[in-house]
């Protein structure tokens, strides 16, 4: 049992071939392995919240289909039906040990609207502090690709932010990441410890590593720079090594670990929802000079620095600030809408204070830079 000081908020992501059968139905045995290792860990006095694939794995042979279907409305039949079968399961086993699960499914929608992101973190909070093991999945019955997380591992690091996890443990059919592909190159090494996802990571990412699941490992890298951009530790490693996930808290199993630098400037909750969650409404371009203003000098943009704008947008609204190269320099919150920052660059500098003296005076600027390098996910 830990002490207070020791305890953690654990988030744990498993993959669709991690969790069923050759034949693509729920593998009890695998269930049965996972949910002995989290039990292991609530008895240490942790919190855990799992993030589960698996429904439409489960599901697509209930549903009569022979191999995993193929066409949306197959697979979110496929969902309806493994949801719940993935839940009953988990719901017995959790049980039969003393603890509750529940289930939770979400959507992209649910985290691109700040107010329903809150509530989201307020209910797993909820949950998590009564001792209850959430169960988060994508809500696959009804999401349509262009509003879907694209995979589970993005959803895992966007929950670990969502709830400020200390750890992100994520499970997959390979033990960690190579410097190279290790079904193409014998000679690749299982890296231990990553302090920063460098472009020659990210060119060693392959493919999808089964015909099962969704991920592979260009979703793991992208993940793991959420999760180090929120000052998240992270985890990856081979779901059915013996007591993979329980070493994993202890900081003892083989895999990859992911560390942010100590002294690295974190995320907070405000800025991880504009940098991986808003959904940017418009475009602000701005001039060389801006440029070193609000990167270098961490300042804000005032109206004579903005070159253009782009797209529609409202007060209060997240957009994208680029250079006149076309470089984007980050993501910031705007202090007009889009028709009164376009009236307002076409002004000359007494035209514009004649324009909004009341904003001059009270030094109410354009916008503000709110995440200065965002990760491209």
């Amino acid at each position: 049992m830990v002490n207070g000081t020791n305890k953690k908020r654990v988030v744990i992501k498993i993959g669709s071939s991690s969790l069923t059968s050759l034949h693509g139905e729920i593998s009890r045995r695998k269930l049965e392995k996972l949910v002995d290792e989290i039990v292991r860990i609530k008895d240490d006095g942790h919190e855990v919240l799992l993030v589960s694939s698996g429904a439409v794995a489960a599901g697509y042979r209930k549903l009569g289909c022979l191999t995993r279907p193929d066409s949306l409305p197959e697979k979110q039949a496929a969902a309806s039906v493994g949801q719940g079968l993935l839940m009953e399961s988990y719901s017995d086993l959790f049980l039969s040990h003393g603890y509750i699960g529940s289930q939770i499914l979400i959507t992209r929608s649910d985290f691109s609207d700040e107010n329903r992101y809150n509530n989201a973190r307020n209910t797993i909070n909820v949950l998590l502090e009564r001792g209850i093991i959430p169960i988060v999945n994508e809500n696959d019955t009804i999401t349509i690709d262009r509003l879907k997380f694209g995979d589970n591992d993005t959803l895992s690091a966007k929950v670990a932010g969502l709830v400020d996890a200390d750890d992100l443990i994520i499970l997959s059919d390979i033990d960690g990441l190579y410097d190279a592909d290790p079904r193409k190159n014998k000679d690749a090494k299982l890296l231990d410890t990553v302090h920063e996802i460098t472009p020659e990571i990210e060119a060693a990412a392959g493919d999808p590593g089964s015909d099962v699941g969704t991920g592979g490992m260009k979703s793991k890298i992208d993940a793991f720079k959420i999760a180090m951009a929120s000052g998240i530790s992270s985890f990856l490693g081979k779901a059915s090594e013996k007591s993979v996930v329980y070493d994993a808290v202890y900081r003892k199993a083989k895999g990859t670990y992911f560390e942010p630098e100590p002294d690295q400037e974190n995320l907070n909750q405000k800025k991880q929802w504009i940098a991986f969650n808003s959904g940017p409404e418009g475009k602000v371009t701005v001039d060389h000079q801006a440029r070193e203003i609000i990167v270098e000098q961490r300042d804000n943009l005032l109206p004579v620095n903005v070159h253009h704008v782009s797209g529609r947008f409202s007060k209060g609204a997240v957009v994208r600030i680029h250079d006149l190269d076309g470089e984007e320099i980050g993501l910031g919150v705007v202090n007009y809408s889009s028709d009164q920052m376009k009236k307002m660059i076409s002004l000359t500098d007494n035209e514009l204070e004649s324009y909004d003296m009341a904003a001059i005076e009270s030094k109410d600027l354009v916008c503000h830079l709110e995440v200065k390098l965002p990760v491209g996910v």
